[in-house]
């Protein structure tokens, strides 16, 4: 039997609330699936299974506040499930399977007509406004656009103070502050910025587009992102994690990919072996990550498998920034918006689109030389962006 204990989601997040069991008593599972819907400061994470077998005793109902390593439900092998059975039928009885679900069959999902996509059912309650209901109420009232687009099935109450603004988005900037004073007060940051022609990237990307439509067309950040993961392949100590034993590096990148919430604060969630895909991948991967980040609708492993985050200022006109690494990552890249500029080609002086990047690293890692290495290899990665 295996304990299933609530997982680490974040560095900022010690607590979240279990909002809704996706399996139950008697389900198979594999790893990697969905078993339950937690709710955190970054959002509602979907929590997944580590081993294969078939759910025993939930431990824990829906609604109630958990820590960080609370033992979530019981897990057996197939093995252990079917050993009460087995031994029933050589007595010669056979009785239901010991863990078989014990709940009504859920009603269809049905989603909302046009009409009925109100705030409805809100109510007065001690200086709050209490929305009772499915999440697309919330939805609406948050102003996060058609619930339709985001077909949740669960029913679960949340508060938003009359003044405006939702209390877990406030909680969300509090734990990034935190975390981000921790990587302060921790970290022996050294930061080496570098200003890296990126027209043959750009001029790239608009040919590729001329002959691509819709959902289909590329933005620059995929290249980007891989030239980036490239260039981390070749200096490695850029790229792990830093803990009790000291530094482990990862062979593989993934890429955590920072994005605005919806209301305020910001998460990081990873897009897993960035290095290994192509750069079409990565964008169907921007794609479809980014809007459920928004929306906090994120899976706990794409909450905590980030070896280094990409902050990527893309909109705006910030020439940089100089950002924290995100504990226990040892290092962060930041690009800021692509500008023209003034750039020297041998004796001629004419303008490029030019984008800086910096590399805030952990001195107990690595050191300004490391980060002057993979600033060298990026530059020359994105200088050739068709052969990405």
């Amino acid at each position: 039997m295996i304990e299933f204990k609530m997982p680490t989601l974040a560095a900022e997040i010690e607590a979240a609330t279990l909002i809704e069991w996706f399996k139950q008593p008697g389900d198979h599972i594999k790893r990697g699936d969905v078993i339950a819907l937690a709710e955190t400061q970054a959002g509602a994470i979907e929590i997944e299974a580590f081993d294969e077998g078939v759910i025993g005793e939930q431990r824990v109902q829906p609604g109630r506040q958990i820590e960080v390593g609370t033992v979530l439900a019981t897990i057996f092998s197939s093995e252990e499930a079917d050993r009460p059975l087995r031994a029933a039928k050589a007595r010669g009885a056979v009785p239901g399977h010991p863990y078989e679900r014990r709940r009504s069959a859920r009603p269809p999902t049905v989603r909302p007509r046009p009409a009925e996509r109100t705030p409805a059912g809100c109510q007065d309650a001690g200086g709050m406004l209490t929305i009772n209901g499915s999440p697309s109420a919330w939805l609406l009232a948050n102003g996060a656009g058609d619930p339709a687009e985001f077909p949740f099935d669960h029913a679960r109450e949340l508060r938003m103070s009359k003044r405006g603004g939702w209390s877990a988005r406030e909680d969300l900037r509090k734990a990034n502050g935190a975390a981000m004073l921790r990587s302060h007060r921790e970290i022996p940051h050294y930061w080496v910025s570098h200003a890296i022609d990126a027209t043959p990237l750009l001029d790239w990307v608009e040919a590729e587009n001329a002959g691509r439509q819709g959902e289909n067309r590329l933005l620059y950040l995929a290249p980007l992102m891989k030239a980036v993961a490239l260039a981390l392949k070749d200096v490695p100590d850029l790229n792990g994690h830093y803990g009790e034993r000291g530094f482990l590096p990862s062979s593989a990148v993934h890429m955590g990919l920072a994005t605005p919430l919806r209301g305020g604060g910001l998460v990081a969630p990873a897009i897993r072996d960035t290095a290994a895909r192509s750069v079409d991948e990565l964008m169907l991967a921007i794609a479809a990550l980014a809007p459920r980040a928004r929306l906090g609708r994120l899976r706990g492993s794409e909450m905590t498998d980030a070896t280094i985050v990409l902050n990527n200022l893309a909109a705006g006109n910030a020439d940089g920034i100089f950002p924290l690494i995100h504990p226990p990552q040892v290092a962060i890249i930041a690009c800021g918006a692509a500008a023209p500029r003034p750039w020297a080609i041998a004796d001629t002086v004419c303008v490029r689109q030019v984008i800086q990047v910096t590399v805030a690293g952990d001195h107990r890692v690595s050191h300004t030389l490391r980060a002057a290495e993979f600033l060298s290899r990026l530059s020359e990665l994105l200088s050739k962006p068709e052969a990405l």
